[in-house]
């Protein structure tokens, strides 16, 4: 086991006995096949220009259930591999592709135990990589495409596809079997955040289309003295069909972490039992699950290995996997019954309540340019200084404090814009607004990146500035995991400079990666509050 792939690499190193996650040996190595795996598999694609239907949503797929905290069972990772070789297999027969193949588009199975003793070799592990340049551009692609694999699944589940965006990750995955060239992977690595832009426009989309565009909204924190049902995760497909199968079931819906920002979406707020919002980010999972009392269902990531003393109590569905957790099919129709769940919660005690009162999100880019004359006013007034991204990942680490600290001391006349789990680090801080502006200005999931982007580029434009770091906006993110490494990329691509991220740096950066990057993009890490808000001109 060798994983660096999330911000919790044991010593800013690696895990190499066992996740800090969570996960084993077994499915870490198991994870690094399925890679392995889709790299054949793409190369075989890229080789005959092959494409279909099944492609298009099985490699996205599969690269989601490599994320941190997705996945953790190995008899389903056993199966991704599997099909990744059968749809390889049957491509080389039907080219007649038999020689000059890489081992990646090559090798064979009999049983499931050849496949874990190849997942454990050496053949197979990130390390296999000598060169440590080499091995950091392609970790920081590989990481970026599995962002990217994720937000198009939630785009795809709506009906939304883009078939260049499928196809530049074939192009890219195969490209990671044979490049050598250090330039070559950086240049690669700019174009995965040039997709990973055009993906995050294209979830923007899928999820406005379906649900409306998000709007100003107050969420409750409280509870209700019936049963319900904790819905985790991001999709937000899964909560519309809970809700319409449990409106006359007698138990209420809250929402945990990243679902927060449902609530925003008019499409939802007909539902009377959609209650509020119960606790806050997803390392905070094992304590509040306990007092939930209800059914929790898993969407995506981020799962936390459940304790015994509600493990029954924990469904999940898509691409999560856990051993022994209940899991929700998908029909031959593509629909979900949740009719397991909501008798389950029936039969519960309501939730044990864990906090009182509201909070206010629903600042994505159609509301908050909706706003922009009185921003702008704001702005040109001198009201509004300055903008302070702090969008990205929360974390349990106890250095993420940091980040609570940073927005309680910004001055009074910054605005925080974010988006993520890691808002749960200050939104529920009594910051104030200016002039009814809310200091917290909360875009919603980390699938919502792409309205900052808007904002950013509209503020731009209002403000006749020709450059985006020319914008009164700084940038101080927390990331965790891929699909945060895919954003970072995506702010990179805009050209977007001087980001403080942290609270460190990735683990599958080398010593000159970070140079290259620290040079052309001025890309730095965590210090102290007060000196990172001097380097970021807040004060």
């Amino acid at each position: 086991m060798f994983c660096f792939q999330c911000q919790e690499a044991a010593n800013n190193f690696a895990c190499t006995k066992i996740g800090i996650c969570g996960k084993d040996e077994i499915v870490s190595d198991l994870q690094d096949l399925l890679i392995y795996s889709l790299k054949g598999l793409a190369y075989v694609l890229n080789k005959t220009n092959y494409f279909d239907e099944e492609i298009e949503k099985f490699i996205p797929s599969a690269l989601f259930a490599t994320i941190t905290n997705v996945n953790f069972d190995k008899d389903d990772i056993i199966n991704y591999i599997k099909k990744a070789v059968s749809l390889r297999e049957d491509i080389k027969e039907k080219f007649k592709l038999k020689d000059n193949l890489p081992k990646e588009a090559s090798w064979s199975y009999k049983t499931d135990k050849d496949i874990i003793d190849f997942a454990l070799s050496d053949e197979v592990r990130i390390t296999k990589e000598k060169n440590e340049d080499i091995r950091s551009l392609k970790e920081l692609i590989t990481y970026g495409l599995k962002g990217i694999g994720a937000y198009y699944t939630h785009a795809k589940r709506l009906g939304f596809e883009n078939k260049e965006i499928i196809k530049f990750i074939i192009k890219a995955l195969s490209n990671l079997i044979t490049l050598k060239d250090v330039n070559k992977l950086f240049e690669l690595a700019m174009e995965t955040g040039k997709y990973a832009v055009n993906v995050l426009e294209l979830l923007d989309k899928a999820n406005t289309s379906r649900y409306g565009h998000p709007e100003i909204t107050k969420v409750s924190l409280g509870v209700r003295n019936r049963p319900g049902i904790l819905i985790s995760g991001h999709d937000l497909k899964d909560l519309e069909e809970l809700l319409e199968q449990s409106k006359d079931a007698g138990v209420d819906i809250y929402t945990h972490c990243e679902m927060l920002p449902a609530h925003y979406y008019p499409f939802f707020k007909k539902y009377k039992h959609f209650a509020g919002n119960y606790g806050g980010a997803w390392h905070k999972q094992t304590v509040e699950f306990e007092k939930f009392n209800g059914p929790i269902v898993m969407t995506t990531n981020c799962l936390v290995p459940p304790k015994d003393t509600y493990k029954d109590r924990v469904y999940v569905t898509n691409e999560v996997g856990f051993p022994g957790l209940k899991r929700i099919p998908v029909k031959p129709d593509g629909k979900k019954d949740f009719s397991q769940v909501i008798e389950h919660a029936k039969k519960c005690k309501p939730p044990m309540p864990l906090e009182d009162g509201e909070i206010i999100g629903g600042f994505a880019h159609n509301q908050v340019l909706s706003l922009a004359d009185k921003i702008l006013e704001a702005v040109k007034a001198g009201k509004i200084r300055k903008f302070v991204v702090m969008a990205g990942c929360d974390g349990r680490h106890k250095t993420r404090e940091y980040y609570t600290e940073f927005a309680k001391k910004l001055p009074k006349d910054t605005v925080i814009l974010t988006c993520g789990c890691a808002k749960f680090r200050f939104i529920k801080e009594k910051l104030g607004d200016i002039d009814g502006i809310p200091r917290v200005l909360d875009a919603g999931q980390c699938n919502d990146s792409y309205s900052l982007v808007r904002v950013a580029l509209a503020l731009k434009d209002a403000l006749n500035l020709k450059d985006i770091n020319d914008l009164p906006i700084a940038y101080n993110i927390s990331w965790y995991e891929q699909k945060a490494v895919a954003v970072l990329l995506a702010l990179l691509y805009l050209g977007v400079k001087n980001i403080i991220l942290g609270p460190t740096l990735p683990a599958f950066l080398s010593e000159n990666v970070k140079k290259v990057l620290a040079e052309k993009f001025g890309i730095s890490t965590i210090t102290t509050v007060e000196e990172d808000m001097k380097r970021l001109g807040i004060v």
